[in-house]
């Protein structure tokens, strides 16, 4: 796969590309998206060759028939993360913020807590105060230069009205790979105040070199209480087929969750499902592996490229491709770097404080592009903060 191929997808209807100058003021002819986190790169082939048999095929009716789709997912979570999953728990969503409403929807009622370890993927806090439930954050801590859970904190924020803790794993936007102890701890958190745990794990299969993800799923003494998410859409860039899956092992739990399925009339969208049977295969394994590999040069030249530059910190990135960076050393107003960024570099990044309590002094910065956009985004970045040096 050639992921250095600049691939022009301005005036396609990408959110990435499309949105920024109207969002950041970020000229869409010479700025740089790196926000939306989506990737500029094209899936594996067996993908685009699973689509292509459709329209070769040329009806698009109704999907029947999933044995193979569910198959292939328990095929990659075994073969990939050591997981066994019952065919018959998966859920599959119009993607995983649909999933997470879904769940909030099930297990919460108007008025209830929903707990986050914050800073934290933003969706998650839409997606609770709009169905009317309360954010409840428990702020995690900088230790090290990495986010660490204070957990010895979080008992007296909690007021008794919540049920549903939220985890995000590996970590957007911090790229934490949670350790085996740290999710005992997360376990031991939701058990003590009878939390459903809902774990998302959408960028399980971007792990960069010398981290292991572990799927919630593999601790102990959680299975009566955990909601499992995961999706093809991150790990092969197919984000525009809305398809994710809740996984549920408890079976009460299932009942609860196929009730609400059903009750709200939803079924799956034939071409996600059609992408992830085909991408959940080991054609799909060997191109993830080229494309982890590729990103962590990406990773490894943008840290590099940042740290350079006085006053700003790039957050050691385990997973994910999303580089967080404090700009907290500067001495600047949150207004001030971000201007820069946007106005001097020409670069659209997401604002930190959308993430939570600990983001007001970040950025975040989507490294899943060219190479070549990395390192122009590093050079306009030296520019932009030139007076530092």
């Amino acid at each position: 796969m050639n992921f250095d191929e600049i691939i022009d997808r301005k005036g396609t209807h990408s959110a990435k590309w499309d949105m920024m100058d109207k969002l950041y003021n970020v000229p869409a002819g010479d700025g740089i998206a790196m926000w939306v986190a989506d990737m500029d790169f094209r899936p594996p082939a067996c993908v685009q060759g699973a689509l292509q048999k459709m329209l070769d095929q040329g009806v698009y009716g109704y999907y029947g028939g999933d044995t193979g789709y569910r198959a292939a997912i328990c095929w990659w979570m075994k073969e990939r993360h050591g997981w066994d999953v019952d065919p018959a728990a998966i859920f599959t969503t119009h993607g995983l913020v649909n999933g997470t409403a879904l769940c909030v929807d099930t297990w919460t009622e108007k008025g209830d807590g929903v707990v986050l370890f914050t800073p934290v993927y933003h969706a998650f806090a839409k997606v609770i105060k709009a169905n009317g439930r309360k954010v409840v954050e428990c702020p995690m801590v900088l230790e090290n230069g990495r986010y660490e859970m204070d957990f010895d904190s979080y008992d007296a924020l909690l007021d008794g009205s919540e049920k549903m803790v939220i985890l995000c794993s590996p970590h957007n936007p911090g790229g934490r790979v949670w350790s085996e102890a740290e999710l005992k701890q997360v376990a031991e958190f939701a058990k003590k105040h009878d939390l459903i745990l809902v774990s998302d794990e959408i960028h399980h299969d971007l792990v960069m070199p010398g981290a292991k993800h572990i799927p919630m799923a593999k601790i102990a003494g959680v299975e009566d209480r955990l909601v499992m998410m995961t999706a093809t859409t991150k790990t092969f860039n197919i984000a525009g087929g809305h398809s994710g899956n809740v996984i549920v092992p408890n079976e009460k739990l299932r009942g609860e969750f196929n009730d609400k399925m059903m009750g709200l009339g939803i079924s799956a969208n034939s071409f996600g499902i059609e992408m992830a049977e085909a991408a959940y295969s080991p054609e799909g394994a060997a191109w993830v592996d080229e494309l982890v590999e590729y990103l962590d040069g990406n990773r490894k030249i943008f840290d590099a490229g940042v740290n350079s530059i006085p006053g700003l910190k790039s957050m050691p990135l385990q997973s994910t491709y999303l580089a967080w960076v404090d700009f907290e050393g500067t001495g600047m107003s949150r207004e001030e770097f971000t201007r820069r960024v946007e106005e001097d570099a020409k670069i659209a990044a997401n604002h930190g404080p959308t993430f939570g309590t600990g983001g007001e002094n970040f950025l975040r910065f989507n490294l899943a592009t060219p190479r070549a956009n990395v390192e122009l985004a590093v050079e306009r970045l030296k520019e932009a903060f030139g007076d530092l040096q």
